[in-house]
């Protein structure tokens, strides 16, 4: 007698079975520079998303000289959405930076400590801070690495109690 009560389904010709699904978790989701990469990738994403939506909400902008104000309502907008542009690219690779640095950062210390808990996240927060604000001494790397830290334990404690 089967144990599942479930009727088992057939495996589709060159689908992937749980077995190769298993393979690619342990392969690519585990594995840190894999995550470097990808949580560069989707900072990369991110900031340039919110770049754009935080530009688009700046009412500076390119200072409306008079010789701006003289251009037509084209040259004006290139002018605006060149400026977006730029915006939206300098927080992409901000946020790309930051991405790299925690996520790659958070798998070593689970590796290392072979622990999946709130710490992890915390202990990377602290390191990006303090990398992060490294150029400004070390008073600014502290601030960074509490600052960090407190902001990732937050968001972790949040999602792991919000089921």
């Amino acid at each position: 007698m089967n144990p599942n009560p479930w009727p088992q389904q057939a495996q589709q010709p060159g689908a992937p079975n749980q077995g190769d699904m298993a393979l690619f978790n342990s392969v690519f989701r585990e594995n840190c520079p894999f995550k470097f990469v990808f949580g560069g990738a989707t900072g990369f994403a991110l900031g340039g998303v919110f770049g754009i939506v935080m530009s688009s909400f700046e009412f500076a902008g390119p200072q409306l000289t008079p010789q701006l104000q003289e251009l037509s309502t084209k040259e004006q907008m290139k002018i605006m959405l060149k400026d977006m542009g730029n915006r939206s690219y300098s927080s992409a690779k901000n946020f790309a930076v930051v991405a790299a640095i925690f996520s790659s950062s958070e798998c070593f210390i689970e590796g290392y400590r072979a622990k999946n808990d709130i710490y992890n996240g915390a202990a990377a927060g602290c390191f990006t801070g303090g990398v992060l604000a490294a150029k400004g001494g070390a008073k600014a790397s502290a601030f960074g690495c509490a600052g960090f830290a407190a902001f990732s334990t937050a968001i972790d404690y949040w999602i792991r109690h919000s089921d």
